[in-house]
């Protein structure tokens, strides 16, 4: 009984000793636990916000090279309508130069947003010029005050110009190509393209939260391009109105000049309403900075980001050692005699574990790699296709106005058509990667649906030549009557894209003699609200949709043909429904053709 007893007494002080030891490990454990977990997440919170500043510098570098990329375009563009046969001769204001000003400014104002296109004689008036539907039109107006303008006789080379105020109000630069004759060198005008700034700019960053990250441009002189106070747009950086808004700020004011002496920078500094990251990028053509592009953050959005990381990886590994504190508890109080095994099989799947977490990790870092090098080949080979294209247009069109034999006619028309493709390619890689990357921006604005589908009609009717070798007829009806226009509020740009697109697509499948229907209407919604919206529907009397891709038809490469890249249709229904509308299509019900319609919200 004593003995009994005794070894009674030495199991319940083994157990005492056993429970404190746990207490004295787990208390130990917690507070080395959260000892390191603070000093980790010190680490991982600097070391995460030298990544994002990398990553910030990288994108500012990026959109300047877009920027770039695109200004090389229009210059192209100038370049190939100053050298053209017309204008060469003297030929400056004549029909034939009214057609290849429209030809050149289409691609300008629907891609580039250029507002206005001018011909300028030597005496500085502009005996020539284009504009977007209800913009006043330059025609016969002296340009010879204008600094582009002196700059441009005076060089006889092309001028990206200082920002300026136009006679609308509206904040613009201008690009400019002399046009000089090739063989006697004379100096016989210009062409310029005129560019909004708030509309330019929007494509490549946020110009309008500056409670977000946002951009801001400015020119040569550092006044200010754009901007999301609009007071400060077309005011110089360094001037006392922007120097009083930034309280005279030195680290800003240094990192503002290092990058307007060419080098790109970042500052990271105090601002009136919190801490700002400043990356900034010259834009460079010639070798020469023209203008500067700067990318502002609020650091708080980034270390709220940071923040929300770390918390996740906190309550994760607070939640692991919580379990593997009562494991060991457990372990211990329950099954001493199997502690051994039991150790050896913890560290045997800690150690699988560790091994399949550094598996994952790694392969998650070359999935992020890859995924980068592919967004930045395909922005890099977009931009770079781009670039070559307009000169082969222009050297093909001035080749073609020569005296040529049919052959040789025949050989160009096959370099024009695939340098179209080419740049039909390019343009929609870029659209897919805007959308893929969720950058697409909306510049919305009130139009008349029904007018700017009359617009596509004409277009087509003039510049689809397969609509003219089909001799296809196009027609146009609504609910309502004809005259009463229907006003939406959205992207005029891209629903252009939009309907030329579907118009085109019906043209192509569309056999010879065919009729293409266009119909608007309004439409009751379905929402509780009774809101309505217009829907667009665009009818072709060629053969019916496969059902093989019917249901995948509006996906990326669903259909490709010899003139498509089979991505017209997706960007499509996105731009639809980034306005909140949808876009679907259906085979006719007599068998003949099919119709594709969309629908957009009416505010009215």
């Amino acid at each position: 009984m004593a003995f009994l007893r005794n070894a009674m007494n030495i199991f319940r002080s083994t157990k005492a000793i056993v429970v404190i030891s746990i207490i004295v490990i787990i208390v130990i454990s917690y507070g080395l636990f959260f000892y390191l977990q603070n000093t980790t997440e010190s680490n991982i919170r600097n070391s995460l916000f030298e990544q994002q500043k990398q990553r910030q510098l990288d994108s500012t570098k990026a959109i300047s090279d877009r920027i770039s990329s695109d200004l090389d375009s229009i210059i192209s563009r100038l370049q190939g309508l100053a050298n053209s046969v017309y204008l060469q001769e003297g030929d400056l204001s004549s029909n034939k130069t009214k057609k290849l000003m429209k030809e050149a400014y289409l691609p300008l104002s629907t891609t580039f947003t250029t507002d206005r296109l001018l011909i300028l004689n030597t005496n500085d008036i502009s005996v020539d010029a284009l504009s977007l539907k209800g913009e006043q039109i330059f025609a016969g107006v002296n340009f010879s005050y204008r600094d582009w303008v002196k700059q441009t006789k005076s060089t006889l080379m092309s001028v990206f110009s200082n920002g300026y105020e136009g006679r609308d109000g509206k904040y613009r630069i201008a690009l400019t190509y002399p046009i000089v004759n090739r063989e006697t060198g004379k100096y016989l005008g210009l062409v310029a393209a005129l560019i909004p700034t708030i509309q330019f700019f929007p494509h490549y960053g946020n110009i309008y939260n500056i409670n977000s990250q946002y951009l801001a441009v400015l020119d040569r002189q550092s006044v200010q391009l754009i901007h999301p106070l609009k007071t400060v747009v077309g005011t110089p950086f360094f001037g006392s109105y922007t120097q009083e808004l930034t309280g005279h700020n030195t680290v800003l004011n240094n990192l503002i000049r290092k990058v307007m002496s060419g080098q790109p920078d970042f500052a990271v500094y105090d601002f009136i309403n919190g801490q700002r990251l400043t990356t900034g990028y010259p834009i460079f053509e010639g070798g020469k900075p023209i203008y500067f592009v700067f990318v502002i953050t609020p650091t708080a959005t980034l270390y709220s980001q940071i923040d929300n990381v770390i918390f996740t990886e906190r309550i994760e590994m607070f939640s692991l050692l919580a379990g593997v504190t009562a494991a060991i508890a457990v372990v211990i109080l329950f099954l001493i005699r199997w502690s051994g095994a039991l150790e050896r099989e913890v560290k045997r799947r800690t150690k699988e574990l560790d091994e399949s977490n550094q598996r994952l990790e790694e392969a998650n870092e070359q999935l992020k790699v890859q995924d980068k090098m592919q967004q930045e080949f395909i922005n890099v080979a977009a931009h770079e296709l781009r670039t070559p294209i307009q000169p082969i247009l222009s050297a093909t069109d001035i080749l073609r106005s020569k005296n040529i034999d049919t052959n040789q006619r025949e050989l160009i028309d096959v370099t024009i058509r695939n340098a179209k493709r080419l740049q039909r390619l390019s343009d929609n890689i870029l659209d897919v990667t805007r959308i893929e990357s969720g950058i697409l921006k909306l510049s919305k604005e009130r139009f008349d649906m029904i007018g700017e589908i009359q617009s596509v009609i004409g277009d087509a009717k003039t510049q689809n030549p397969e609509a003219k070798a089909k001799a296809i007829q196009i027609t146009i009806s609504t609910s309502d009557k004809s005259d009463v226009p229907i006003f939406v509020d959205a992207d005029k740009v891209r629903i252009f894209q939009v309907i030329s697109n579907l118009l085109s697509n019906a043209i192509k499948f569309t056999d010879k003699g065919g009729i293409v229907s266009i119909s608007v209407e309004k439409r009751d919604t379905e929402a509780e609200n009774k809101k309505k919206d217009v829907i667009v529907s665009i009818k072709d009397s060629g053969a019916c949709i496969s059902s093989e891709i019917i249901d995948r038809l509006f996906s990326k490469f669903a259909t490709k043909s010899d003139t498509g890249t089979g991505l017209g249709l997706f960007i499509s229904k996105s731009i639809i429904e980034a306005h909140g509308g949808r876009i679907w299509a259906k085979n006719n019900a007599d068998g003949k053709g099919a119709t594709f319609s969309f629908s957009l919200p009416l505010n009215n």
